[in-house]
């Protein structure tokens, strides 16, 4: 892991990263398949973990006053189910596959909002049953490929809330599974001391590029922020069903 085409990727990913902390919601998600260019796709999930957790520190003080509590406490149970599943079965489950029905339930929500004319206006209660289900959802596959966002979205998105409270309430609860992460992670040897060096230089670009994600949901107007959102899942969803499906052929 050196040498400046390792490096260019590997400091875009990190900014990915930190965009996302910032409340830039999906963009995130690019950041392991932007390292895997140049290192391998578990070997990038490894390396920026560290990464995420730091820059979560900063996300997590920008959105300290805007969250949705009831919905914290329905999801994040659920996660940390999935991620104990995702632990459970690391050696069981084709990264392919996760990868391939993430895609599909990520297009499949996008376009549902898309057909019904946009992404709000369609306001529902922060359920508990549908939350813990998405929750597990949300853990198991942020554990297998940091590929959280697109059941975590599903969720939430129907539920309507204010932008800052919709990227707060994404940024810790991601927070809280990222930290949780670090426990398998560790076990299973994917953060040597070699990786958190390379993290901790990458924390800084990651951590700078949080306020640019802050900047960035003030300053988009609402409806361009749920816009934003929706479509940036569907072409995500999209690429994953592209990533995923070319594996498993």
């Amino acid at each position: 892991m050196e040498g400046p085409g390792f490096w260019t990727a590997a400091v875009m990913a990190a900014c990915l990263v930190g965009m996302s902390k910032g409340g830039v919601p999906m963009v995130g998600m690019l950041s392991v398949p932007v390292a895997a260019l140049v290192i391998s796709p578990v070997t990038a999930a490894g390396l920026l973990l560290p990464v995420y957790v730091i820059s979560d520190m900063f996300g997590l003080y920008a959105y300290r006053a805007a969250f949705d509590r009831r919905v914290l406490a329905i999801v994040l149970p659920g996660a940390v189910a999935g991620i104990g599943l995702g632990w459970a079965t690391a050696h069981l489950v084709p990264e392919a596959a996760v990868t391939l029905l993430i895609g599909v339930i990520g297009v499949a929500f996008a376009l549902n909002l898309l057909l019904r004319r946009g992404a709000r206006g369609m306001a529902r209660r922060a359920d508990a049953a549908p939350g813990l289900f998405w929750g597990a959802v949300t853990g198991f596959t942020s554990f297998v490929s940091h590929s959280g966002a697109p059941p975590y979205q599903v969720y939430t998105l129907p539920l309507g809330m204010p932008k800052q409270v919709f990227a707060g309430t994404a940024t810790i609860a991601f927070a809280v599974i990222n930290a949780v992460k670090l426990i398998p992670y560790w076990q299973l040897g994917q953060l040597g001391l070699d990786n958190l060096k390379i993290a901790a230089i990458l924390a800084i670009p990651a951590s700078a590029a949080v306020f640019l994600g802050v900047w960035l949901v003030k300053t988009l107007p609402e409806r361009a922020f749920y816009a934003f959102v929706t479509w940036s899942l569907l072409i995500v969803s999209a690429k994953l069903i592209w990533e995923g499906g070319s594996a498993l052929v």
